[in-house]
């Protein structure tokens, strides 16, 4: 049986390959960062086959249409840039299928081949909408086969009906396949926008992400027509046949990052089917530990909404009756990103500083510069929760393997985590310590010693 291993919202701005945007790509780097990350994930996933759904493809006002010929390729020639090409076989059985299905099923789908060319005098090549995002794919993965689909203005109920038929038709075959929702958000986010402004684009922009962020579909479907049609996008109904394709299947979403300094709003937004999404070793991710999984989930929100995430529900009940100092450190291919905490509880409970240590170890550690989007699906998390930290008085009661210390003189404090590689003596811990706090080794200083309880 066939597998739908998850789907992506993807923008298409030409400007973001750099043979297209001559150096103004860098303006969109954050996009261009996450769209690098999706790519790298779609890589670990090994997919068959990629679905693209377009919006620069064969445009129907009563049809959807499915690009129907053996061989497909395009270029961004039309941008300047005919340098820029890619090819791929199309998969016919996958396509051939979705157009039978949907065409049973009421809605119709036209196939994109070269009777329907000559008769609409349509251009066979890949479209733009299809050809950036690739680009960014087939840089990290080229070994699948191509369906490519462009939406038809349907009710958006049809469209998304349509998105189920797809995903039962890939469950009647063998692929494992990735889905691709080509789309830019709001044409008039900026004054400076080619399509003019108006303050319903970031409007838009902000509650189609906050409802793929919470995968309501229903509430997708629902949205004002009028906004939906003042904010002049162009990726929502490809967004609408995503949905569909992900219809009752257990997705973990995560909008990835936000931007429109040219006026137009560029989303990039994951949606793994948790069944299959692997982590950075490709492997099956077990359940993720609640202390890190708050972690993570508490800098992604600030990340990407720049304000503080409220407590969640459903947390082991300990993390909201007690009250510990907490370290949250994160890495980042196998390199320290950001470590801050507490030694002793600042906040009500435990829930509560490991959010706002999360954030700070992603923003405020003065070694590092702070996390940006696109570098957040490529973070590992730890939280540390940290008993009562002892007074003692001599360093011979020291394990660094088993305790952290804590070096104190004044308003100077050193603290160091136990159990950290590289870090293997008393006396190196020690030293480290103190050239955090500033204090010199031949100085008296107070030490204090505390055990973690490690969550990865």
């Amino acid at each position: 049986m066939g597998k739908i291993l998850a789907s992506f919202l993807m923008p298409h701005p030409p400007i973001i390959i750099p043979e297209v945007g001559k150096g103004e790509e860098k303006k969109i780097q954050k996009t261009i960062d996450a769209m690098n990350d999706v790519s790298k994930t779609i890589s670990k996933l090994r997919p068959q086959t990629v679905i693209i759904i377009s919006p620069h493809g064969y445009v129907f006002r009563d049809a959807v249409c499915a690009y129907g010929m053996p061989d497909i390729a395009g270029d961004l020639g039309y941008f300047g840039a005919p340098q820029v090409k890619m090819g791929f076989e199309n998969n016919m059985e996958l396509t051939e299928r979705i157009i039978e299905e949907a065409n049973l099923n009421g809605i119709k789908c036209l196939k994109a081949d070269e009777r329907l060319a000559a008769r609409y005098d349509l251009d066979l090549s890949l479209d733009h909408g299809a050809v950036v995002p690739l680009y960014f794919i087939t840089k990290q993965y080229n070994e699948f086969k191509l369906v490519h689909i462009s939406y038809g203005f349907l009710a958006f109920k049809e469209l998304y009906r349509f998105g189920t038929i797809i995903q039962n038709v890939i469950k009647s075959l063998t692929d494992d396949v990735v889905v691709v929702a080509s789309g830019d958000l709001s044409h008039k986010l900026t004054p400076n926008s080619p399509n003019g402004y108006t303050p319903k684009g970031n409007i838009f922009d902000e509650k189609i992400l906050e409802l793929l962020e919470h995968m309501d579909s229903k509430s997708v479907m629902e949205m004002d027509k009028a906004l939906i049609d003042e904010a002049a996008e162009c990726g929502f109904r490809s967004i609408l046949i995503m949905m569909g394709i992900l219809d009752k299947l257990e997705i973990a979403p995560r909008v990835i990052s936000h931007e429109g300094p040219f006026g137009v709003g560029y989303g990039v937004a994951e949606f793994l089917v948790k069944s299959y999404a692997l982590n950075s070793e490709t492997e099956v991710k077990k359940e993720m530990d609640p202390y890190v999984r708050l972690a993570k989930e508490s800098l992604e929100y600030y990340i990407t909404r720049h304000s503080i995430m409220p407590v969640p529900e459903g947390l082991p009940e300990e993390m909201y009756k007690k009250r510990t100092g907490a370290f949250v450190s994160l890495k980042k291919d196998g390199e320290l990103r950001g470590c801050i905490g507490t030694i002793m509880p600042v906040r009500k409970n435990i829930a509560e500083e490991i959010i706002y240590n999360a954030v700070s170890a992603g923003t405020e550690d003065p070694r590092f510069y702070p996390v940006t989007e696109g570098e957040l699906n490529a973070l590992a998390y730890s939280v540390d929760v940290l008993t009562i930290p002892e007074p003692i008085i001599d360093k011979s009661v020291l394990d660094p393997k088993r305790y952290g210390v804590v070096v104190k003189k004044g308003f100077r404090t050193g603290v160091l985590l136990p159990d950290l590689e590289g870090v293997d003596t008393v006396e190196e811990q020690l030293s480290i310590a103190l050239r955090k706090a500033g204090i010199r080794p031949d100085e008296v200083y107070e030490m204090l010693r505390f055990e973690v309880i490690r969550h990865e």
